[in-house]
């Protein structure tokens, strides 16, 4: 089957992935609201677009954190990718690499940040950490990533306690035995992930986080104005708006109409990124139209990897970054400098 758009390559992940791993990758939390409505936003938002503007060349570059993409999409933090293809995270990294693009390893890898890095040396990589209450264990894992060149330290503020995700309850959800969460073996006993957790962080710790690396620090999980103007005095260098796909507060906002109040409340002081719900290269233009530097993706890049590992997510950046580069020229943009707020208007449907 051709592989046109990435709800071909969601169709082909639900038949062929075991149930459990599907319905792992494709939880929401309670009835899945906030999950859809990250979806069902973008419908609501209509272009402006503008014609005789000469389109001939498109330029669909982006720069973040002062590092080149070869467009604006990355891959946000997901865990447990062996779940989708045998080589999991190594792949992702591989394909990140050949796209040049960010790829942000998660805390929950089944491969190690090592085996991660030693599998596209050279590539763009940050990495996203989750504070456990073994304070020495995530400490070490940061000093690991900066010592292997990962450029961005990801911290992840919306999960002191894990969402309740339904299927995942109903099919006993466990990594099967051959899957190990790689990055936290030898720090402390894996026990089940929530009372991992450190429910007592706060603000505060941003700057423990700071005592730790150089690395600049983006923070995952903004949706309001004032955890935004927060992130901005206490330092971090980027926000990422998400509201964790859907799977931790259902109900709460879809991040495309959380963004806008989130960049209002920066004016420019941070770069602000968004994920949850981006499923065409459009999606891509609209959020940036509203102020995103740049967009990640979580569920679709597994769907790659469901596909043919590597090779999947590769086909899976490329059509999204054709689809945004055509989005770019028939709403009448040359540049990703030219995008702007005056391209989208609400629909008053």
């Amino acid at each position: 089957m051709a592989m046109v758009c990435l709800s071909d390559f969601e169709a082909y992940a639900k038949k062929y992935l075991p149930k459990i791993a599907w319905d792992y990758f494709a939880a929401g939390a309670d009835d899945c609201t906030t999950r859809d409505e990250n979806i069902l936003a973008y419908k609501r938002i209509r272009f402006r677009p503008r014609m005789l503007r000469d389109v001939s060349v498109v330029d669909i570059r982006t720069k973040i954190l002062g590092s080149e993409i070869s467009f604006p999409v990355g891959i946000a933090p997901t865990g447990f990718h062996q779940l989708a293809w045998p080589d999991g995270e190594k792949s992702t990294a591989r394909a990140a690499r050949a796209m040049s693009t960010c790829y942000v390893a998660s805390t929950y890898s089944t491969c190690t940040l090592e085996e991660i890095s030693a599998a596209a040396p050279g590539g763009l990589r940050w990495f996203q950490l989750y504070i456990h209450r073994n304070r020495a264990a995530s400490q070490q894992l940061v000093r690991r990533a900066e010592a292997l060149g990962f450029r961005g330290l990801v911290l992840t503020a919306d999960l002191p306690y894990t969402g309740k995700r339904r299927d995942d309850v109903r099919n006993g959800f466990r990594l099967p035995p051959h899957m190990k969460v790689k990055n936290l073996e030898g720090a402390f006993e894996v026990c089940k992930m929530s009372p991992c957790l450190d429910p007592s962080v706060t603000w505060n710790d941003i700057y423990w986080l700071r005592s730790l690396t150089h690395l600049p620090i983006i923070i995952k999980g903004i949706l309001t104005r004032e955890d935004a103007e927060l992130a901005v005095r206490h330092g971090v260098q980027a926000i990422i708006v998400s509201n964790h796909g859907g799977r931790q507060l259902d109900e709460g906002p879809a991040t495309i109409d959380a963004l806008v109040e989130v960049v209002e409340a920066v004016r420019g002081r941070v770069e602000v990124y968004v994920d949850g719900g981006i499923r065409k290269g459009s999606d891509v233009l609209k959020a940036l139209a509203l102020g995103a530097k740049c967009v990640f993706i979580g569920r679709p890049a597994l769907w790659g990897l469901a596909y043919r590992g590597e090779e999947g997510l590769q086909d899976v950046l490329r059509i999204l970054q054709d689809e945004f580069r055509l989005s770019m020229a028939l709403a009448g943009c040359a540049s990703v400098s030219e995008i702007g707020p005056h391209m989208v208007q609400f629909s008053k449907l």
